[in-house]
């Protein structure tokens, strides 16, 4: 692309960059913060790739200016960034952390003096490891915890932020936390993963409540939650496939999209699920609360699902996990893949947004809260880092976005993950998603080729 081209984003269309707390910011015992699930997971030997963890990350807590500053060399409309539970209330509950608040006043107000919008997501996975040892997302008191936690944040905050996402894909926080185990709290159940996902989703309903109850904030305060979603599709027309497909679009998709879009659980939910859970932790009104209005849905994409059907990783029904659904996912011969192993199908950002917007007549506008790509970058002798596979993947998926607003879907904005290489969960630092490089001996910053056509593209859209 061109530095002409805008690629046909509608006018007043948002371009930002987005992070995570634990990701990033390193400084964990820092100002009276507590310990995380995400602390204790990355220094239990064998769970991350290399024995890395978040302890020190891209120092984000000491060096904001400077990350600030290159969000404004970028030209970004809004920052997307989470909050560390454990800042505000080491152990999940109590009052909040004075110095922790702070942290984010410094931040909140250094991207507003350089016109950057904050959106704030109030849970990014950073469980705080005292709510873990209690039962987690397990027990419902953990949703109440958490809309507790929400409400001092939002307090603290809304006077300058508008923009509030509770959760950050609660499929990976459940499934991926308490189902297959790989990420944290690196638990494998069935009926505590499934009990997770609902408690989140409870968690996210109380939160909206209570922010929406409260009074403060602006009156164009937008209250949303973000969803990991993927267009499926079954590799052949055989039955065994059509049903494995529909067992992989509950899990990934359904599972949460119809409860906080439609107000109901799938009946498919009932069969699949049948041998590992009662249902008894959902109560009367918990539907209702979970598929309280929002003012948009954030959706993360990164790559579809073409699945077939397969046997059961675990024989024995009583000791599968919630994320043993006999179905595996299949990538094609010579499939482009990304350094994460993950299929490369920019059309299928379309094919979901399509399904949304088809599938729930009261969707709301649509952010994409996370795309991205990681790639095997490296520094030349030249000092530069030059990714020409993450530019064309970007523009290939920012044409799909269009793509979908001309079918009919309102997508107001895209925010690119990420601002910068980063601790990439059970990957840890060997997986590099930024359009900054950074080098994590010296945490020098090195803007990537891809960093320069984000730039140009933003200044192309804004100038339009």
């Amino acid at each position: 692309m061109s530095a002409n081209e805008s690629l046909g984003l509608p006018k007043g269309f948002e371009l930002g960059v987005a992070t995570a707390s634990y990701q990033i910011e390193g400084a964990i015992a820092a100002d009276g913060r507590g310990p995380s699930i995400w602390d204790t997971f990355s220094h239990t030997p064998g769970k991350v790739a290399g024995g890395d963890n978040g302890d020190v990350a891209c120092d984000h807590y000491h060096r904001y200016p400077e990350d600030v500053q290159l969000m404004a060399d970028l030209g970004v409309d809004s920052y997307r960034l989470s909050v560390a539970w454990p800042r505000i209330q080491p152990t999940g509950k109590g009052p909040a952390n004075e110095e922790g608040l702070a942290f984010y006043d410094r931040l909140v107000d250094a991207l507003l003096d350089k016109g950057i919008a904050p959106a704030i997501t109030l849970y990014h996975w950073d469980l705080p490891q005292p709510l873990e040892d209690a039962g987690g997302w397990r027990v419902r008191d953990t949703a109440e915890r958490f809309a507790e936690y929400s409400e001092i944040v939002h307090a603290h905050l809304s006077d300058r932020v508008t923009r509030w996402i509770t959760l950050n894909e609660p499929y990976c926080s459940s499934i991926l936390g308490y189902g297959n185990g790989r990420h944290a709290p690196g638990a494998q159940e069935g009926d505590g993963a499934l009990a997770a996902a609902h408690h989140l989703l409870l968690g996210h309903g109380l939160a909206i409540e209570r922010l929406r109850a409260s009074g403060s904030g602006s009156p164009d305060q937008q209250l949303g939650i973000t969803l990991n979603l993927q267009p499926v599709a079954s590799v052949t027309d055989s039955a065994d496939d059509r049903a494995a497909a529909d067992r992989s679009l509950l899990a990934a998709n359904r599972l949460f999209t119809d409860p906080v879009l439609a107000g109901t659980y799938p009946e498919l939910a009932r069969t699949v699920y049948s041998g590992l859970t009662d249902f008894s932790w959902i109560q009367d009104g918990d539907l209702e609360t979970i598929s309280a209005p929002l003012d948009f849905l954030g959706v993360n994409y990164y790559f579809p699902s073409n699945v077939v059907a397969a046997d059961y990783d675990e024989p024995d029904p009583a000791r599968r996990t919630a994320a043993d659904l006999a179905f595996k996912e299949v990538i094609a011969d010579g499939e482009e893949r990304t350094e994460m192993g993950w299929p490369v199908d920019s059309d299928g950002l379309r094919r979901l947004l399509r399904w949304l917007h088809d599938t729930y007549p009261t969707l709301p506008p649509v952010y994409i809260t996370e795309n991205g790509r990681a790639c095997d970058d490296v520094v030349a002798s030249n000092g530069h880092v030059h990714d020409p596979d993450r530019v064309r993947y970007l523009e290939d998926h920012l044409r799909a976005v269009v793509a979908a607003t001309h079918e009919g879907v309102d997508v107001r904005g895209y925010y690119c993950w990420s601002l910068l290489d980063n601790f990439e969960w059970a990957e840890g630092y060997a997986r590099r998603f930024g359009l900054v490089y950074v080098d994590y001996e010296t945490q020098q910053r090195i803007p990537k080729s891809s960093f320069e056509w984000y730039r140009r593209l933003i200044a192309r859209q804004h100038a339009g």
